[in-house]
């Protein structure tokens, strides 16, 4: 018997709620990221110097005696499972719950810090970080469409903005977090917290009313309107009906097909190449500072408190900026070719500040001046993600997002640290390491500058080719339209 449509049950969830939510995930993933390069987690051999007074092994490298290259592997694991999860990802949102998927991969990333608290040997917490990368990555390519779903029109970049806020926040928060944790209990203990932290969230994405993103298509809740047979041709595979209903099926090839599709049309589309093509130069930088920073800086200026005073600057900057550089676009008006003169502008005076920074020799005026830097280049988070989302269709925003998390770390933070060891080791001066890695910026400047010339239209209303999406499908997620808690 066919059932008439209903509208929806209102959703627990508010844009506000979903907004703290997800900043909270993403924090406690950025902890992550800190604490196992944190002294108290990451630890170090044991360490005799020329009188024969020996530092005892402490911490992850210690007990498994791990040399400085398998120390340096664990750090970037994560990656070989984030590159690889995020396209999937990203594709299987168009046949599944965007919500859902991020569920299976909160959950998946629990486990998998569950697991590196319990490892045993160097192959252990190796494979466990690769599937941490795997359970982020649903995370990462879905969480940025869904707040932009939801934000106030005029407010979509701060809201973004207040998201990637937590990257600077959660590692330098991680730092300590780990520090503290490892030299008090155990490296182990540093894991299992984060996953009891983490095990709502997962839970929460299973069993609360399943949001759906914007030119998505709810498949679970497709229904076949008075029969069993198809109307029109608009049974897709992955369709799930009710009682009676059939299910098409979905080959791999289909898949494949879709997103050798997609990925055309992405890489078709010049202003998202442009925008990913500058967001690689500046990350290639970013990436080295956060590995590099402390120890250039404690060669350079002797601190004795590097990692303290390298992760003061990242959280207080990085928070800062990030948030200046949403609302500064909110107030010039939200537009692709205002965000590439952010982009362009706010690296090109940072990379200045920054070069005029390491070329000081007093402490001081290097903290005040890469302090400025800082600010500049961290306003560049939310006007390059603002880019990503709306400079394609709706139902590309999460395929958008992983490909521009992939391309960031493939060609950015991965080479970028020992291709600066190397660099380092033939000129054997971090000053002037620190400048070559710094001019750096004035490239990404260069690119997003391109930008602003390019013809650019933002497709965020623009309806999908999909023809099962339906107009009630587009409407926004959450009805509430206060935006109060």
């Amino acid at each position: 018997m066919a059932t008439s449509p209903q509208n929806p049950t209102p959703s627990w969830f508010t844009p506000k709620r979903l907004l703290m939510i997800f900043c909270v995930i993403n924090t406690l993933n950025y902890v992550d990221r800190g604490a196992i390069a944190s002294n108290g987690v990451n630890g170090n051999l044991e360490i005799c110097d020329d009188s024969g007074i020996c530092t005892a092994a402490a911490g992850i490298q210690g007990d498994f005696h791990l040399s400085n290259f398998q120390d340096g592997v664990l750090s970037s694991a994560f990656m070989v499972g984030l590159l690889i999860a995020s396209p999937i990802f990203a594709s299987l949102a168009k046949s599944h719950n965007p919500f859902r998927l991020i569920g299976v991969g909160l959950s998946v990333w629990t486990f998998a810090i569950a697991g590196c608290g319990c490892s045993f040997d160097f192959w252990s917490i190796a494979i466990c970080r690769m599937l941490v990368g795997v359970g982020e990555a649903s995370f990462i390519s879905l969480a940025a469409p869904f707040i932009d779903d939801n934000a106030p029109v005029e407010q979509k970049t701060a809201w973004l903005a207040t998201f990637y806020m937590c990257i600077p926040a959660g590692t330098a928060l991680g730092y300590v977090y780990g520090g503290l944790v490892g030299g008090l209990f155990n490296w182990r203990v540093a894991f299992w917290v984060e996953a009891i932290l983490m095990l709502p969230f997962p839970i929460l994405g299973f069993v609360m009313k399943p949001l759906h993103l914007k030119g998505f298509s709810p498949m679970e809740s497709k229904l076949i309107p008075t029969s069993n047979e198809p109307r029109d041709g608009e049974m897709l595979a992955g369709d799930q009906g009710l009682k009676g209903g059939s299910k098409s099926p979905s080959t791999l090839m289909d898949h494949i097909t879709r997103f050798s599709k997609d990925m055309q049309e992405l890489l078709r589309d010049q202003v998202y190449v442009i925008n990913v093509l500058g967001y690689i130069s500046y990350n290639f930088v970013i990436g080295a500072y956060s590995y590099w920073g402390p120890k250039a800086g404690y060669s350079i200026y002797h601190m004795n408190n590097a990692d303290l005073l390298f992760g003061g600057i990242t959280i207080v900057c990085g928070i800062c900026g990030t948030l200046a550089g949403g609302l500064i676009l909110d107030k010039m008006t939200s537009t692709i070719s205002n965000a590439f003169k952010l982009l362009s502008g706010a690296t090109f005076l940072g990379a200045i500040f920054c070069l005029i920074a390491f070329c000081f020799k007093s402490l001081s005026g290097f903290i005040v001046l890469f302090s400025i830097g800082e600010l500049l280049i961290f306003a560049t988070q939310a006007p390059v993600n603002y880019v990503s989302l709306h400079c394609v269709k709706p139902n590309l925003r999460a395929l958008s997002m992983a490909i521009s998390t992939v391309s960031i770390h493939i060609f950015g933070d991965v080479p970028s640290s020992p291709l600066v060891g190397i660099l380092q080791d033939h000129i054997h001066d971090w000053r002037k390491t620190a400048l070559c890695l710094t001019s750096i910026f004035f490239l990404a400047a260069i690119i997003w500058f391109i930008g602003i010339f390019l013809r650019s239209v933002d497709l965020f209303n623009e309806d999908d080719d999909d023809q099962s999406t339906t107009r009630e499908q587009r409407r926004p997620l959450l009805e509430d339209t206060s935006y109060e808690a």
